[in-house]
């Protein structure tokens, strides 16, 4: 058995625990980082960046497939398009691996030691790690808990077989011929939309009585429209029972028990904090709704223990996660930091995307604030028309009596690249005036934001 004593001990390598690493390395924290998988968490290796890549090639794949809008711009194809899933995923992976040596060499630069196994905890400060030459036993004085997220099972459909989650429905080697995704969140949405753009026949099937529940109907109208015109299915009100013969039973709330036909069916029905299997229980450290308690500066109720990421609750995003590694590391330094933004984007890459910052409309009326709202369609914007995709808008909210803006929405190809001048405008607490101020490039996305805020204030200068 071998001990290890540091100043600093993070477990996790996701993307709340290596950005925590590297920035206490750089500050000259002695840190050691405990990852039992790949360096990366979920996000990098079985979620974000593997799932965009795949989302990626099948808009390219479906766009040579169906000749959508190539005809229109003078493009014909005289031989339609094959699909090598294995070499697609193996694209994939490439992608994933040359970030995660990114991570790996930045961690090495910071001087941080990172150790490979499984951490667990016999008290708040003493964490012994299985690794491949035997148990080391390490003790610190501070502790950043990031251990991250897993998928929800559920009891009627255990994974395993012909049920997967979305880390298996990243790694398949050949594309099934029908999926049933179970959940209509982001997750099911974007993977059940590059499953149909790259030729499976796809099924949604929702428990609730909308899509995408986390956004208003109005955003998300554009992406029902695609799954229609796509011929995706969509069950609403419904509930996943059981594996059927060839298919997955359903229970809409009439109680007429169906079979959806499907080859594979996917869970997305969301993911909880990972707060088993480490020792939590051992670390005197409060938890709150299946989430570890934190303050402001993500401290838990053990002296010199922090928390962060996925494990303290929503939202369950990589750039809160990271952001607040980032805060914590400065904080053990010595730095008067803590977490309070004021909003944190959310994007869904659905066809099309969407994107989400501070207060909807209807968040705003239920706070009994008054307000101005605007929204500018990509129907008027030349650079969403010399595209071809025109569909959807930016909408702002903005405060009636000082114009200060308290939300930000768009939903619209490519929509995703404009999240973090939304978020910016918000942290900066800019006005409409600020927004209508700045001169945008044209032609670009962005203008339709400088001209969603020329319409708030009744000026708007295009169609």
């Amino acid at each position: 058995m071998t001990s290890m004593k540091t100043k600093l001990l993070v477990v996790g390598g996701g993307p709340g625990g290596y950005v925590a690493a590297i920035r206490a390395g750089q500050l000259g924290i002695d840190t050691v980082l405990v990852e039992a998988d790949r360096l990366g968490g979920t996000c990098l290796n079985v979620g974000c960046i593997p799932s965009k890549a795949l989302i990626h090639v099948a808009t390219r794949f479906a766009q040579m497939s169906d000749g959508t809008g190539l005809a229109d711009i003078g493009i014909k194809r005289t031989t339609a398009p094959s699909l090598d899933l294995a070499r697609t995923m193996g694209w994939k992976d490439g992608v994933v691996e040359r970030l995660n040596r990114g991570i790996a060499g930045l961690l090495k630069r910071a001087k941080v030691t990172v150790v490979k196994g499984w951490g667990v905890f016999s008290d708040a400060k003493t964490c012994t790690v299985a690794t491949a030459d035997g148990p080391v036993v390490i003790t610190a004085e501070h502790v950043i808990l990031a251990t991250g997220a897993t998928p929800v099972a559920l009891p009627a459909l255990p994974f395993g077989d012909r049920v997967m989650s979305s880390t298996e429905a990243l790694s398949l080697r050949e594309l099934p011929a029908s999926v049933a995704v179970v959940g209509g969140g982001y997750i099911g949405l974007e993977l059940g939309i590059a499953f149909r753009k790259l030729g499976s026949a796809v099924t949604i099937i929702e428990a609730q009585d909308r899509l995408l529940s986390l956004y208003d109907a109005e955003l998300v109208a554009p992406v029902a429209r695609w799954l229609d015109d796509h011929g995706v299915a969509v069950h609403l009100g419904a509930k996943a029972s059981g594996v059927a013969v060839g298919g997955l039973q359903i229970m809409p709330r009439d109680g007429s028990a169906q079979t959806v036909i499907a080859d594979r069916i996917l869970v997305t029905a969301g993911r909880r904090a990972r707060i088993e299997g480490w020792g939590l229980e051992t670390m005197g450290v409060d938890l709150a709704g299946g989430f570890v308690a934190v303050d402001d500066r993500c401290a838990t109720s053990m002296h010199r223990v922090w928390a962060i990421g996925d494990l303290v609750g929503e939202p369950m995003l990589e750039h809160k996660a990271a952001t607040q590694g980032h805060m914590v590391a400065e904080i053990i330094a010595g730095h008067a930091r803590r977490f309070d933004p004021v909003a944190i984007a959310a994007v869904c890459f659905t066809e099309p995307e969407i994107v989400s910052v501070g207060l909807s409309p209807g968040q705003a009326a239920a706070a009994g604030l008054e307000t101005i709202i605007a929204s500018f369609p990509f129907t008027a914007n030349g650079r969403a028309l010399s595209t071809g995709s025109s569909e959807g808008f930016v909408r702002v909210v903005a405060r009636k009596d000082n114009h200060r803006l308290l939300g930000i929405q768009a939903v619209g190809g490519h929509i995703a690249e404009l999240s973090g001048e939304f978020a910016l405008a918000l942290e900066m607490g800019a006005v409409l005036e600020d927004i209508a101020g700045t001169i945008h490039v044209h032609p670009t996305l962005g203008e339709a934001f400088h001209e969603s805020t020329l319409r708030a204030m009744s000026h708007a200068n295009q169609f």
